[in-house]
């Protein structure tokens, strides 16, 4: 099983919030068998490589079971801040090498221990780097996105929130929530809500278009992951609009992702990657012994 399990999803009533509408996901028949963490606070190391390098960090996991690092994570510290290019399953006692994008263009110095923050990059930095992952890989290439499409990513992020940062470092858009009330009321509500019983994921549009989704193996997964997924979602939320979506447009950006080609690669720890392109998308999925561990996708054209 892998993204083609998203043909069977279900979707539920959105939350509408800023001009974003959320709407919850839930995969039946996903039979998990195994066991793993995820989220900011799960027991994983990140650092530099001994001879560091922009394209690589390293991490270990000194826990007891399997730890997933999500697609999108924002990792921070180090010699700048970097984002997780593929979703890694990390087995248990491991120290392994993992592919990131640096998302911090103007400093190269610092120490070498990182934190997984509460945040995922925007989607157009996400979009940006899977794209140049996909393409790397169809010519034959290895994981490495297209570092300049994404620091053009992150440079338009931070310009259209009027955010200036030194270092043009991604992190530095949490001013823009800083200063905007309602962004950051948003947020909270969204965080203390939490996700839905037995809700695995998001499909997000911004007025009548879908523009990503994000899914998860299960609820815990989904909840250990939900401010990080939250903040990015609201601050990347359009504004107020009239125009809504339907519930079919969400299913059909599902069954999309589902149909999409797809380039299989070996995980970088556990599992099997599928990385899948369309005409209209672009994203992501890790799947381990049958089931879908984690997925992302991005509208192409939003």
């Amino acid at each position: 099983m892998s993204v083609s399990v998203l043909e069977f999803a279900a979707v539920g009533r959105p939350i509408h919030r800023l001009g974003a509408a959320i709407y919850p996901v839930y995969l039946p028949g996903q039979n998990l068998g195994f066991g793993f963490s995820t989220g900011a606070t799960a027991g994983l190391t990140v650092s530099e490589k001994p001879d560091a390098e922009v394209p690589t960090l390293q991490v270990t996991n000194s826990g007891a079971t399997a730890i997933l690092i999500p697609e999108g994570q924002v990792l921070d510290g180090g010699r700048q801040t970097r984002t997780v290019n593929v979703s890694i399953l990390v087995p248990v006692g491991a120290t392994i090498d993992i592919p990131v994008s640096c998302v911090e263009a103007g400093r190269w110095a610092g120490g070498s221990e990182f934190t997984r923050a509460n945040r995922y990059v925007n989607r157009r930095v996400r979009r940006a780097k899977a794209e140049g992952i996909r393409d790397n890989l169809a010519r034959g290439g290895d994981k490495r996105s297209d570092q300049g499409a994404v620091w053009a990513a992150v440079d338009h992020e931070l310009r259209i929130k009027g955010v200036r940062s030194g270092s043009s470092n991604f992190r530095d858009i949490e001013q823009f929530a800083e200063r905007d009330q309602f962004v950051a009321a948003a947020i909270e509500d969204l965080v203390r809500r939490g996700p839905l019983p037995a809700q695995q994921g998001v499909v997000v549009a911004h007025g009548s278009r879908i523009v990503s989704a994000e899914l998860f193996a299960t609820q815990e997964a989904l909840a250990a992951n939900w401010e990080a997924l939250v903040r990015g979602i609201l601050l990347d939320a359009p504004g107020q609009t009239n125009l809504r979506p339907s519930a079919t447009a969400a299913l059909k950006f599902l069954s999309r992702l589902a149909s999409a080609e797809i380039i299989s690669k070996p995980g970088v720890g556990l599992g099997v990657e599928e990385h899948v392109r369309s005409s209209r998308l672009v994203g992501q999925g890790l799947s381990f012994n049958g089931a879908l561990v984690h997925a992302s996708a991005f509208a192409l054209a939003a």
